[in-house]
């Protein structure tokens, strides 16, 4: 079953006058088709959803919030407008509202050579999320390290002390794998066998990824791992330890696989109170959020990338949602 989810996640200011490439937020509301009047006054709901998708629609998640970065979670449909490839919807199917959403969490850290200085801090971040914001009666969280080759080392738990554990080892057995970074592999694996046997309806799927973004042992390509992600409504958090302005090309692999699967791409400023600042942030980004399902107006099964475009009312500051999803292939 093709399951198109878009999610693209960057956090955009609402001006009037600000357009990305990949997002275009403006500040007028204008109503969705009527199609969807049903849904919108059932919208707010948090008994678990179970999501079904049929192979012509595509499920968009999405997180609204205020000037004071506070979630808003009174939105209703008539308030919204979605372009997908420029064009409006041909039906709208559902739209819910989602609150204090569980959560599944995959910690993916790079172990390649070329992140050696990097990963005590990478473990402090990972723990950082384990011990004070993974709710143990709710989220379950795994962990992978990863070079040329990845594996899991700590199976899917809801114990912060296992997580702990398993973000702590690390294989010094003298078999290191052959020098390489293969992260698009790794995601690929990590959406495909982790994400891709849960109830993707049911839950706030997430990366926290650990990488400089250089991929050179890859089989699997960016499209790969993306697509694998937004099947499985799994989004990519990075924290990356080099400067924005770093001259290598990881910078720009971070951000796409962090806007496409509905993410984000953290700079580490090496302080505490930063770290905790952006885990939060990502956190609320996952807890609260909206599902809209819509089927496009015109779908072909040729595999190209569908842009989407969200337009809000004043009062949302900010939208984080991902750039838009691959159309199936023949």
């Amino acid at each position: 079953m093709f399951q198109p989810r878009i999610r693209l996640q960057h956090r955009l200011r609402l001006q009037p006058w600000l357009t990305f490439g990949l997002l275009i937020v403006a500040l007028v509301a204008v109503p969705l088709h009527a199609d969807a009047q049903t849904q919108d006054g059932a919208a707010q709901s948090n008994v678990p959803y179970h999501l079904s998708v049929s192979v012509n629609e595509v499920s968009l998640t999405f997180h609204a919030a205020g000037a004071h970065g506070l979630p808003i979670r009174d939105l209703r449909l008539v308030e919204l407008r979605i372009l997908d490839n420029g064009a409006p919807p041909r039906r709208i199917v559902s739209f819910q509202s989602m609150e204090n959403f569980p959560i599944r969490a995959g910690i993916l850290m790079d172990t390649s050579e070329s992140m050696e200085g990097y990963r005590a801090r990478n473990r402090a971040i990972s723990i950082e999320y384990a011990q004070r914001l993974l709710r143990q009666h709710t989220d379950q969280a795994f962990v992978m390290n990863f070079d040329s080759q990845s594996s899991v080392v700590q199976p899917w738990t809801s114990d912060a002390n296992a997580l702990t554990a398993g973000v702590r080892r690390f294989m010094t057995d003298g078999s290191r794998h052959l020098s390489g970074t293969a992260i698009f592999d790794s995601i690929y694996r990590a959406c495909l066998n982790q994400f891709g046997k849960l109830d993707h309806g049911g839950s706030a799927n997430f990366i926290l990824l650990f990488s400089d973004g250089e991929d050179n042992a890859s089989h699997a390509s960016v499209q790969d791992a993306i697509d694998t992600c937004q099947r499985t409504n799994t989004a990519i958090y990075v924290f990356r330890a080099e400067p924005e302005t770093s001259l290598s090309t990881g910078p720009k692999t971070l951000a796409e696989l962090a806007s496409k699967s509905g993410g984000r791409v953290f700079y580490d400023d090496e302080s505490d109170a930063g770290i905790y600042s952006d885990l939060q942030i990502m956190e609320g980004n996952l807890r609260d959020q909206y599902r809209l399902i819509y089927q496009p107006a015109e779908l072909k099964r040729d595999g190209s990338f569908h842009r989407i475009e969200l337009q809000a009312p004043e009062r949302v500051d900010s939208i984080t949602i991902r750039a838009g999803y691959y159309a199936p292939s023949r």
